[in-house]
């Protein structure tokens, strides 16, 4: 039970979303443009412009790439056994690949193991939002209904503000650059809005599913690469790999999490099946109230 109210707090975040749309009815794909282009940036910034890039910090680089790319060789053949046009493939990507590190895993990882584990997460979280930003977006772009093919794909990649940010978060942090106390303040409020934004959007486009333009052999698929296949290629990635327990342990749990918040948000951006992606996050959203619990349990 004490393993469960380790990720009650997120949850309650995703409910009142979920109820807030409900009741209110809010424009989600403004609110979600408003998270890409201004929030998401600033947070990017923040993280590269005070901390330190160090080899584990290349280490764990190599673990998120080689993770993506398994991830996404797997939900290939997976969109081919189960015959998926390029829309769906595009969807299933966005579903398997991209994990829920920023928005679940860094609370999760802060309650569990305290702030010298959320000091790994944020950086395991960042660089999962600059694999989502890049080859999710491109993904994105490529399956949606708007068109353009790849040319249009890789276009829609270099035009997203959160790359440019994290580039010039580092150079700054490389320059011994200081910003002063109201530039400080104000980057602070916006980067902190970030991920609870996201987790209410979360909740909205939940709570606005359409589960008849739902195909639920998808749904399985993902799910299962997801919460299943995820955690497992992590731990044998991690086993080559002269990282330290903690932060071993803390890229585990981040790799155990549902389907990214923010896939949610490219989804609806871009049309590319935004309700079988939004409702795949809810389906691995509610298997990870009892999946992350085990991982915790065998993990710490």
């Amino acid at each position: 039970m004490t393993l469960f109210f380790i990720i009650l707090p997120a949850l309650v975040i995703f409910l009142i979303g979920f109820i807030a749309q409900k009741l209110i009815g809010f424009d989600i794909k403004s609110i979600s443009a408003m998270s890409l282009y201004i929030l998401s940036p600033c947070l990017a910034f923040r993280t590269f412009f005070t901390n330190a890039i160090t080899l584990d910090y290349v280490y764990m680089m190599l673990a998120a790439l080689l993770l993506s790319a398994s991830l996404l060789v797997i939900t290939y053949i997976v969109a081919k056994i189960t015959k998926a046009n390029q829309s769906e493939s595009s969807a299933l990507v966005l579903s398997s690949v991209f994990m829920n590190s920023g928005n679940y895993g860094a609370p999760v990882v802060l309650f569990a193991l305290g702030p010298v584990g959320f000091d790994y997460a944020v950086i395991i979280m960042v660089l999962h939002s600059l694999l989502m930003n890049t080859l999710g977006i491109f993904f994105a772009a490529l399956g949606g209904q708007e068109g353009g093919g790849h040319k249009q794909a890789m276009q829609s990649v270099v035009r997203m503000p959160v790359l440019y940010a994290a580039i010039l978060g580092m150079v700054c942090h490389w320059m011994g650059l200081e910003l002063s106390a109201p530039f400080q303040d104000a980057l602070d409020l916006v980067a902190n809005a970030t991920i609870p934004v996201i987790m209410l959007v979360l909740g909205m486009q939940l709570a606005v599913i359409s589960r008849k333009k739902v195909t639920y052999r998808f749904v399985v698929g993902a799910s299962i690469i997801r919460m299943i296949a995820s955690p497992i290629i992590a731990a044998l990635i991690l086993s080559f790999l002269p990282l330290n327990d903690l932060a071993k342990t803390v890229f585990i749990i981040q790799a155990a999490m549902p389907a990214a918040a923010n896939t949610t948000m490219l989804a609806l951006k871009y049309d590319t099946e935004p309700d079988l992606v939004s409702f795949t996050t809810l389906v691995t959203t509610a298997i990870s109230i009892v999946s992350l619990p085990i991982v915790l349990y065998l993990t710490i």
